[in-house]
């Protein structure tokens, strides 16, 4: 999966920026656990795709020296009902941006303070 830059939806956007407010935590930080945590709910399935008129993150700044981890496990969990059907790097960026997305709704749901984020931090990490 290769890109040098990618956009966010504006929902996406705007609840980065409130989270932001309540956590303290930057908005390339919250992208990772947005995705990881869209990751444990499973593939997006026929979910629609968000748009692309919010907030663009370059690639280093989104998944910094992870970059390829993230690919792996967005490719492993989107994959994994179809393995003999690869997805194309485009719609792999468009299934990156649909956790971001799903993610950050998750997250805006779950974490009101910094506290919170601790608490859907597994112990173990």
């Amino acid at each position: 999966m290769h890109y040098s830059k990618l956009r966010i939806s504006v929902d996406a956007t705007s609840k980065l920026r409130s989270l932001r407010q309540r956590t303290g935590i930057t908005p390339n930080l919250l992208c990772r656990m947005a995705i990881m945590t869209s990751l444990e709910e499973g593939p997006l399935g026929g979910a629609s795709i968000p748009d692309e008129n919010g907030s663009e993150f370059n690639a280093y700044t989104l998944t910094g020296e992870y970059g390829a981890l993230f690919a792996a496990l967005l490719r492993w969990v989107e994959e994994s009902a179809s393995p003999e059907v690869p997805l194309n790097d485009d719609e792999l960026l468009d299934r990156l941006r649909g956790h971001i997305h799903r993610g950050v709704g998750t997250l805006s749901v779950r974490a009101k303070s910094p506290a919170d984020i601790l608490r859907i931090i597994p112990i173990a990490a």
